[in-house]
């Protein structure tokens, strides 16, 4: 049968798949289809066509699936940030655990038999600590880009960000001008806590100011220039998840951001390293180190290859990488792996980068202990992953 985009079926989502599409099918193709519902009947459009692959927008749900809710948030299905909230939080925790599974089966030919354990959210929504606003001077709207698009959506309450985001949102609405270029779109780092807030734009030349956050009995410090983990009741969780269990002589964490993993690590080994290659970080990590009085804990300011060409690097018995979402180069990998004599985690917001840096991993030498998931990212597809390999 040939189809061409504009046509209309209808289809039966199966299941979820990486990115948050439902799969459905029809008579010799198979279809993906933003914002549905496992179960969910639907009469759709189709609006790209690969071969017999097809991306379609939903027209008409003509059977909703059990799980599926009305979203909370007015500016769901316009705005890009969210595409889980029609669904139920049991059917979001399922679906992620899903796309976990179809990653390394598809990408990584593993077959993992153990449980695919998965810790929610303690707070569904108001979590989000920090993100990133769009701002446009000309038509005076400060939100989130549309879906699949880079218009600006002009919001004034964000669901899944913490109180004292909205409280930031709100204020950077009133002093816009000030924040936003003349022309164009402008990019605004924000984070915030209950006792202060950070905020970076090019536009903006007032320093950008540091914050803190406690968790799992330390004292963590950064700002809007630098990576931290933006769900504020969850960090605790992900710490313990983590780093739990883990002890030894020597530890290497790589990609270590403000030290959310080092520090920790450190009250349990003799030696750390910590190895990060943004100078904010790094500059974090050293404060929150000193804050934590710990002599143990060396940051190394640079990339992960440099470091690793550094002639004095020894092995160590836990090995933990916490890259980007686009994972660990081939080559690097490899380097990283030679350091680890004991135990590797792998912490991933990416299950598909995860599981193409796990089949290597594998084929290293290394077998899987345990997987866990924490849902750092309630109502999107997104899934912070941690893996634990041993070295046979």
């Amino acid at each position: 049968m040939r189809y061409h985009t504009g046509d209309q079926l209808e289809v039966k989502i199966e299941k979820i798949v990486p990115n948050g599409l439902g799969l459905g099918f029809a008579e010799d193709l198979t279809v993906f289809v933003p914002l549905a519902v496992a179960g969910d009947t639907l009469a759709v459009e189709l609006r790209q066509l690969k071969g017999r692959t097809a991306f379609a927008a939903i027209l008409k749900i003509l059977t909703p699936s059990t799980e599926r809710v009305d979203p909370p948030c007015e500016y769901f299905g316009e705005c890009g940030g969210c595409d889980f909230q029609q669904m139920d939080y049991a059917a979001q925790l399922a679906a992620k655990v899903g796309i976990i599974e179809d990653c390394l089966t598809r990408i990584a030919h593993i077959e993992f038999e153990g449980e695919i354990r998965v810790v929610p959210c303690e707070r569904p929504l108001n979590y989000r600590l920090r993100t990133q606003f769009h701002a446009e001077s000309a038509s005076h709207s400060l939100g989130f880009f549309r879906r699949q698009s880079h218009e600006i959506i002009d919001i004034d309450n964000c669901l899944v960000l913490t109180e004292p985001m909205n409280r930031t949102l709100a204020g950077l609405k009133e002093n816009l001008d000030s924040h936003a270029a003349e022309e164009g779109v402008s990019n605004i780092e924000a984070a915030a806590v209950r006792d202060g807030q950070s905020i970076y734009s090019e536009s903006f030349f007032e320093p950008t100011k540091e914050i803190s956050v406690g968790a799992g009995g330390e004292r963590f410090f950064f700002s809007a220039l630098s990576f931290f983990q933006a769900n504020e009741p969850m960090l605790e969780t992900l710490i313990t998840e983590v780093t739990g269990n883990e002890s030894g002589k020597t530890a290497i964490d790589f990609y270590c951001g403000a030290g959310l993993f080092s520090i920790p690590l450190a009250r349990k080994f003799e030696t750390v390293v910590g190895v990060e290659s943004s100078p904010a970080a790094v500059g974090f990590a050293r404060k929150n180190r000193d804050v934590a009085t710990l002599g143990n804990l060396e940051f190394f300011d640079g990339r992960v290859r440099d470091f690793l060409k550094h002639p004095q690097t020894e092995p160590a018995d836990l090995v933990l990488v916490d890259p980007p979402r686009s994972g660990v180069k081939g080559k690097i990998l490899k380097k990283i792996a030679g350091l680890c004599e004991k135990r590797f985690v792998y912490v991933s917001c990416n299950p598909s980068t995860l599981a193409r840096d796990l089949g290597q991993l594998v084929e290293l030498g290394f077998e899987l202990e345990s997987i866990s998931a924490v849902d750092l990212f309630p109502q999107t597809h997104h899934v912070e992953t941690i893996v634990k390999l041993l070295r046979k």
